[in-house]
């Protein structure tokens, strides 16, 4: 498929072409960001992820589903990384998965919103991820693919992810609250 076909215009923006997209995990990220010690921030990259985007006609009822394994978070710190696959935080030997699902898409200026479910710790609550589609190409090895960034900010909380130790100065050792970053390449099938 030519990158002239890989896409056309809804509401006046491009979006991918219909039909199923495969999520390429070696040349995708999703990442976690938090804050420690109230000012520094660090980030947790997933290692190992699959899923599927779902284009339908019309755009508004397309589905994205990913599928996380929940202990291949990665911060480079190995006793950080063992801490949160722990109870304390992602539970990984109960809950070794983390689920997202959308349950709708809707234009939003000129990006879209993906509205869905996110399970984390058996615990499923909705989310919304700002979304910007940014384009097609097609790869040197022979798949068109289709690029795009997401965005959200989680309460961990709201998943049970209690875990804290307050800071003698005020504020506590990890925020409550997760930016939660998604840089996605995925080929048409």
């Amino acid at each position: 498929m030519s990158t002239a076909t890989a896409v056309h215009s809804v509401t006046g923006k491009e979006v991918p072409a219909a039909g199923t997209w495969q999520i390429d995990g070696a040349h995708s990220s999703i990442e976690a960001v938090a804050r420690h010690l109230v000012v520094s921030k660090v980030r947790g990259r997933f290692e190992e992820f699959s899923g599927s985007i779902l284009v339908a006609e019309p755009v508004e009822d397309s589905v994205v589903e990913v599928e996380i394994d929940a202990a291949s978070i990665n911060t480079s710190q190995e006793d950080r990384d063992g801490h949160l696959r722990s109870g304390d935080f992602l539970d990984v030997d109960n809950h070794p998965t983390i689920a997202f699902r959308s349950t709708s898409v809707e234009p939003a200026g000129e990006a879209w919103k993906v509205h869905g479910d996110l399970t984390i710790r058996g615990v499923s609550k909705p989310v919304t991820l700002d979304v910007e589609f940014l384009g097609v190409t097609v790869s040197p090895m022979g798949p068109t693919i289709a690029m795009f960034s997401a965005a959200t900010s989680i309460a961990r909380e709201d998943w049970g992810i209690t875990w804290n130790a307050p800071m003698e100065t005020g504020g506590v050792l990890v925020s409550k609250t997760l930016q939660v970053e998604l840089e996605i390449q995925a080929a048409l099938t």
